[in-house]
């Protein structure tokens, strides 16, 4: 058990980290995704052809899953663009309204009746970016872009609920990084018209951190992840996943000292983020425990 948290723990901080790679690689967001996807996804052909954890599925299949890979690719290209636009604390922080988006989408894709608390701590969250958001305007187009990214965030992991009752995550995942990388190989000459760069081959130094991006963030995090779902809850998994954007700025912290640059207003949005967050956490492990005492009668 122990090792399984450990697991867990460590996949977070790993997912929490590519926002410091984000700022890290020189390139645009859309090549910067472009190069994710193109080593996530030849990793995972690899990998998990010779684990044989690859499903046969239709080609509908493939072509939804691909569908939906694209969201998740145009997600990590509006991340990214939230970081060139302001810095890594604030594209965080706008991640964190992927809670509203969800409460919000969810029931209306999935047609399911909307859950009244979820929304209520969902525009908690979204109030908290409201302030960063009026106060501190030098972060104005990074909000923005941010915003659009958690819009984004919260699509694919419904869609990918309903493929999961069918289609194993390996098979899912890798389909997802392919279809995601053919669609924004076809899109990125007309991007790079609107948002040119200078250099399309990476230097040594880009190409290892896009290499621990892909690897380490990407397929080892899910594998870790992956294991950890055979000892521990759903539950405590996406609890524990919570933590992500709080891993990411503290990281930033850390690394790139901005909060020797963030104002007051950023504190005090974040610290409303925080309380819904708590609040969250509070209410589910509520949920857990009442599962638990039903279970046992």
């Amino acid at each position: 058990m122990k090792k399984a948290f450990l697991q867990l723990h460590i996949a977070v901080f790993l997912a929490g980290f590519t926002g410091i790679l984000g700022r890290l690689i020189s390139f645009n967001e859309g090549m910067i995704v472009w190069y994710r996807l193109l080593f996530t996804a030849a990793t995972m052909w690899l990998l998990f052809s010779l684990m044989k954890k690859l499903q046969r599925i239709p080609v509908y299949d493939i072509l939804k899953i691909s569908g939906v890979g694209f969201i998740a690719a145009m997600h990590w290209v509006t991340f990214y663009g939230s970081i060139k636009y302001s810095n890594v604390s604030v594209a965080l922080v706008c991640f964190s309204s992927i809670s509203f988006f969800t409460a919000l989408f969810e029931p209306l894709i999935l047609k399911k009746r909307i859950n009244i608390t979820e929304l209520f701590l969902g525009l908690l969250t979204m109030t908290g970016i409201y302030i960063i958001f009026h106060f501190d305007t030098q972060f104005k187009t990074g909000i923005i872009v941010g915003l659009i990214s958690a819009l984004l965030a919260s699509l694919f992991p419904i869609y990918n609920r309903e493929f999961l009752k069918r289609i194993n995550v390996e098979t899912l995942l890798t389909w997802q990084q392919t279809g995601g990388f053919i669609v924004l190989s076809i899109l990125l000459p007309f991007y790079l018209q609107q948002f040119p760069t200078s250099n399309f081959l990476p230097g040594w130094e880009d190409l290892g951190w896009l290499l621990v991006l892909s690897w380490f963030c990407s397929v080892i995090a899910f594998q870790l992840s992956a294991n950890a779902l055979k000892r521990l809850s759903a539950f405590t998994v996406n609890l524990t996943y919570n933590l992500e954007p709080v891993y990411g700025i503290l990281l930033a912290f850390a690394v790139y000292k901005e909060n020797e640059f963030l104002s007051k207003w950023f504190y005090i949005g974040f610290a409303i983020i925080a309380a819904a967050l708590i609040i969250h956490i509070i209410l589910l492990m509520r949920i857990e425990r009442k599962m638990i005492q039903h279970a046992t009668e």
